[in-house]
């Protein structure tokens, strides 16, 4: 079976081709800018576009949106071009074998459900997952019991960094890239140390903290990084004990399989 799955940021839409109904066996992906303009036939064309001959493939359809506008767009696109495979949209009601554990269950995004799903599946233990997206750098808690428990959002290291550039009048948008030293010699390594740096602290103080409320020994709790900008700072974390890159896409594989009809 050929498992296509998406999941749908505000800035960038990340797709994978897994192998199998409730695999987490991801066997190719990408990453494209998420417009809310485009159309369904427009994400049609990409999607035929990257995916080639495999587009009729495809066995399956599994998603996680946290852009209302753009899910709308793919639930036309699936109808339309996806009405003959099972397609499963990760909202509230869908089944996902993880209790949600906090007040709203129905305001937790979905793709932090995902990553629970594949996290609680994955690891043995309790468990926090960092996700650095662009937008956000979300921390997500499953407990020893297999239950999401909840988390914490901070500001993504994209957007920290545009957020600077845009409101120091002699700052600028600079290159997300280590500098030579934490102590920078110029305005481009201080912003980069800053950040870089900055975020890298901020995790493992934030982790420390999490393992802390769960009340547990540091050594029996996984920590996992997954995004697409957690290369830029898993090497300057201590807290780290599995990197994912693919977990969201892998849990929402799960998903898929538990729900499938």
């Amino acid at each position: 079976m050929v498992l296509l799955a998406a999941d749908i940021g505000n800035v960038s839409t990340v797709l994978g081709l897994l192998a199998g109904d409730g695999s987490d066996d991801v066997v190719d992906h990408w990453r494209v800018g998420t417009d809310e303009r485009r159309t369904g036939d427009e994400w049609a064309v990409l999607l035929r576009g990257l995916l080639g001959r495999r587009f009729d493939d495809v066995d399956g359809v599994v998603v996680c949106a946290t852009v209302p506008s753009v899910l709308n767009a793919w639930r036309e696109m699936l109808a339309r071009d996806f009405g003959a495979v099972p397609c499963v949209v990760l909202e509230p009601g869908t089944r996902t074998g993880v209790p949600i554990a906090v007040d709203n269950p129905r305001e937790v995004g979905t793709d932090r459900i995902a990553n629970a799903v594949a996290a609680a599946a994955r690891f043995d233990a309790p468990t926090i997952v960092v996700d650095f997206g662009g937008t956000a750098t979300t921390y997500d808690v499953v407990d020893g019991g297999g239950r999401y428990v909840g988390g914490a959002i901070t500001p993504g290291i994209a957007i920290s960094l545009e957020a600077l550039g845009r409101g120091g009048a002699q700052l600028r948008m600079v290159e997300l890239a280590r500098p030579r030293s934490v102590i920078g010699k110029n305005t481009v390594e201080a912003l980069q140390s800053g950040v870089l740096f900055g975020v890298a602290s901020q995790v493992d103080g934030m982790v420390e903290r999490i393992v802390e409320a769960l009340g547990c020994d540091v050594d029996d709790v996984a920590v996992v990084a997954t995004g697409y900008l957690a290369p830029l700072v898993i090497e300057e974390c201590r807290s780290f004990t599995d990197h994912e890159p693919w977990l969201t896409l892998q849990g929402l594989g799960i998903v898929f399989g538990r729900n499938r009809r």
